[in-house]
């Protein structure tokens, strides 16, 4: 593992690839809501990150249409969610502009919770990771599909001190819900 011990407080970095969209004709890319499909897993996500203990301090979301409705759906299976803040920036981010936004977090956030889009947030992960538990590397090369999480973990005073290979990648989750 490339994370280094004692600098720093462990951080978690949660990445949630918004859940599976609907393409209405006549419909915007960035107006697209979730499909049938979307609106069973994003709650599915939800469960799943509270049952693995991972929720948030803060999430930064798209202000794409699916983005804040997986959000939405997945937040709303928790007690009380954390804040959220809508970025713009964050629709159709590349590398760079997903880690200033994860830079810009405050350092009083430990566990943060970006939701967002592909190909940028499968870029991200393989890029922080410099390392992961089991084949979850493989697994994100492989495919980082629709509600698919991604966890990484390292040590750091501030949000700034993650960079390339500096992660240590510890999940990959696909959660689905069920057909009612």
């Amino acid at each position: 593992m490339t994370a280094r011990t004692g600098a720093g407080p462990l951080r978690r970095l949660i990445v949630l690839r918004h859940a599976k969209s609907a393409w209405p004709e006549g419909v915007a890319d960035h107006d697209r809501p979730l499909g049938p499909r979307g609106r069973r897993d994003a709650p599915e996500a939800g469960r799943a990150l509270a049952a693995s203990d991972l929720l948030p301090d803060l999430a930064l979301c798209s202000t794409a249409v699916r983005a804040r409705q997986t959000w939405e759906l997945a937040s709303a299976q928790w007690g009380t969610p954390p804040p959220v803040r809508l970025d713009p920036e964050l629709y159709g981010a590349d590398v760079p502009q997903l880690q200033a936004a994860v830079h810009a977090t405050p350092p009083q956030v430990v566990t943060l919770l970006l939701v967002g889009h592909n190909p940028g947030l499968e870029e991200l992960v393989l890029t922080l990771a410099g390392d992961s538990l089991d084949d979850a590397l493989d697994q994100v090369r492989v495919k980082f599909p629709t509600s698919a999480i991604a966890v990484l973990t390292w040590h750091g005073t501030s949000w700034r001190s993650l960079e390339p290979g500096t992660a240590l990648l510890t999940s990959v989750m696909v959660p689905r819900g069920r057909m009612r």
